[in-house]
């Protein structure tokens, strides 16, 4: 039996280091050829990276929230294959290839896989499978999700009070709970802690607010949805959104930038590629919806699906995740009335799109039912004037209320 030294491959063009996020195997496990070994996380896509051998794990290097540098040793593995020479060892290393980025088993999948329960209890795929291998019971769980579902922190808590947990009355509210649940900061969490941190201390921003009377709006999305056919996608508001940005920036080329701050350049974007912030169980992710100026409502709306998809369900790619000028964040029925959106550097501005809701507002001297919609927008003050940027939300509102515009 030979040594095998199994080095951090390169995943990637560009890609220098890796972030261990989870170890799949431990020291003495024994592995065979292509099992999973190790999720690696470079920018915002994780890869999981497989066994190019079989043999035993004799060593791991770097615990969860390490860096590893491409190059550098991950583990080593008691090969059955006996030594492996020197060149060889090397072959092997540039032969492997991660593959395509996958979530750690934390990772959830889309909605309408999360519904596929067994009996009637909801849970993951990722949760199942845990339950599977500690032969628990999911019916005996009880969820604190939406629904009842079943997350990662129920079956913990079932497992460590050693299956006692599921007949256990709600907790009175005269208890005092004192319990510290420490959270290492590392993966897609470390990074948006530290992207956000770099915006918010470099970038001056200037909020500004707006509410939009989309009764108009409303109408042609209706009908719209009722007429598509069935390759056409249901449409929201913000395909309707995506697509007005892209027709007035050419008018606004300072709010479709970069700002390389450290050179002192502005590079304003002839394309509108469009990050659409995305909540997922595992973070925030901004998928990107490149070239929107090219695209009409319906391959927006299937597009701005995609890769909200590939976001959430773990498989969007480098490519899909990185190139944003200029960003979106909504966060739907949920949105509330305002809110101080955090530009996403090197961008210049970013715009906040909350819940739609019936109100009485005064038309002609009149007191009617309207629907609206607040709009929250945020701007590097240093290379975007307050006018400027309220000029840009402005031609934006006119446009949403008078939908026809888009489309001329």
């Amino acid at each position: 039996m030979g040594k095998f030294v199994f080095k951090l491959p390169d995943i990637g063009e560009g890609v220098v280091e890796g972030e261990v996020v989870q170890w799949h195997v431990s020291v003495g496990e024994s592995v065979s050829e292509d099992d999973p070994l190790v999720d690696v996380m470079t920018d915002k896509a994780t890869v999981t990276i497989p066994s190019p051998t079989s043999g035993v794990i004799s060593s791991l290097s770097g615990g969860v929230g390490d860096m590893i540098a491409v190059g550098k040793t991950l583990l080593e593995i008691d090969s059955e294959g006996g030594e492996v020479p020197e060149e060889e060892e090397k072959s092997a290393e540039e032969e492997i290839e991660p593959t395509a980025p996958t979530p750690a088993p934390e990772t959830p999948v889309p909605v309408a896989s999360m519904k596929a329960d067994i009996g009637r209890v909801l849970a993951s795929p990722a949760v199942r499978k845990r339950a599977r291998e500690n032969d628990v019971d999911l019916s005996n769980v009880r969820g604190s999700g939406p629904a009842g579902r079943v997350r990662h922190a129920d079956l913990d808590a079932f497992i460590a009070a050693g299956g006692a947990i599921s007949g256990a009355p709600p907790m009175a509210y005269s208890v005092k709970r004192t319990e510290v649940t420490p959270v290492k900061v590392v993966g897609l969490m470390r990074k948006i802690s530290e992207q956000m941190s770099l915006s918010k201390s470099r970038i001056p921003h200037f909020s500004y607010f707006e509410e939009v009377d989309i009764t108009e709006l409303e109408s042609l999305r209706r009908v719209l949805n009722t007429t598509k056919d069935e390759t056409q996608p249901k449409l929201t508001y913000l395909p309707f959104i995506m697509l007005t940005l892209a027709k007035i920036m050419p008018d606004h080329p300072e709010c479709n930038a970069h700002f390389d701050d450290e050179g002192g350049v502005v590079n304003r974007q002839g394309a509108v590629n469009l990050g659409i912030a995305t909540q997922t169980e595992r973070g925030l992710y901004v998928p990107v919806v490149k070239h929107v100026e090219s695209m009409d409502i319906w391959s927006t709306a299937l597009e701005m699906q995609r890769v909200s998809g590939s976001a959430k369900n773990g498989s969007a790619s480098l490519d899909e995740l990185t190139g944003s000028t200029f960003t979106i964040t909504s966060l739907g029925r949920e949105g509330g009335l305002g809110a101080t959106p955090i530009i996403n550097h090197p961008e210049v501005a970013i715009l906040g799109v909350h819940k739609a809701r019936e109100m009485p507002v005064v038309r002609n001297g009149e007191i009617v039912v309207r629907r609206i919609m607040n709009l929250s927008s945020a701007f590097d003050h240093r290379v975007v004037d307050g006018a400027d940027g309220a000029s840009l939300i402005q031609d934006l509102k006119r446009m949403l209320e008078t939908p026809a515009l888009i489309f001329m």
